[in-house]
């Protein structure tokens, strides 16, 4: 479902009222989305009930996955599609093709959000702290702090804004099937980190709720910043961030 956030009208305002809006629009976005992440923060942090799910959900995965090598290599590759290296790639490409149709905006857009999310990633692993899964006959090994997951928010980032940017170019037909394909892969990846044993359930979830909270937020930042300059207004999920930039770079 469309978010309404950055489908607000700002014609006629005066700058510093559209500025006061965009602020608005962003801290009500993060907060939408940001609050469970707080709570999950909380949890963590205290040592609180949620915990305990997180240990016997480890627990249980890993007795039913520690001896089926199939299932522990399909885990693995979905895994990979999650990894910075591979996440470099899948934006990079994209960014350089982009850049070489002078799609400079969209460029800009999928750096800022990619780059930014990774920066946020690593500062809360390093301010929380929390180590990984202890399990016996461990199936896979990670390095880093466990909260939040990494490939888990890294993942829903960079591919929903892939997504919000290639979607002008997908025929109407097939963007709700993109959407949706989109979606159960970024889950696919969380459910393989905690299928590895690598994450607690609530490192994932963290990931995802942060990785949604910094991502609204900077398609709402985008949407304003396009009203600004006398854009017309955008369904994100519809449309895409910039379906006139797009639409240029791929007929370029």
């Amino acid at each position: 479902m469309d978010h309404g956030l950055p489908t607000i009208a700002t014609d006629g305002l005066p700058p510093a009222s559209r500025f006061g809006l965009r602020e608005l629009l962003i801290a009500v976005a993060i907060a939408l989305v940001g609050a469970p992440f707080g709570w999950l923060l909380h949890e963590v942090t205290s040592n609180g009930p949620f915990t305990k799910l997180d240990t016997s959900a480890a627990e249980w995965l890993h007795t039913r996955l520690v001896h089926d090598h199939t299932a522990v290599a399909v885990m693995k590759a979905v895994s990979f599609t999650g990894k910075p290296i591979f996440l470099t790639f899948v934006v990079g490409l994209p960014v350089l093709w982009l850049w070489r149709r002078g799609a400079r905006k969209l460029v800009v857009f999928l750096l800022v959000v990619s780059l930014g999310g990774s920066a946020i990633d690593t500062a809360v692993k390093i301010a929380v702290g929390r180590p990984r899964p202890k399990l016996d006959q461990p199936i896979a090994t990670a390095f880093g702090k466990s909260f939040p997951s990494g490939h888990s928010m890294s993942s829903l980032i960079c591919y929903g804004a892939l997504l919000l940017v290639f979607l002008p170019l997908i025929a109407r037909r097939w963007r709700v099937p993109a959407i949706v394909a989109t979606v159960v892969w970024v889950l696919a990846i969380g459910f393989s980190r905690l299928a590895l044993g690598v994450h607690f359930l609530s490192d994932v979830l963290g990931g995802y709720f942060l990785g949604g909270a910094w991502l609204i937020g900077s398609v709402a930042a985008f949407e304003v910043w396009r009203v600004d300059r006398g854009r017309p207004r955008t369904r994100p999920l519809q449309s895409g961030v910039d379906p006139e930039e797009a639409t240029r770079a791929a007929g370029a």
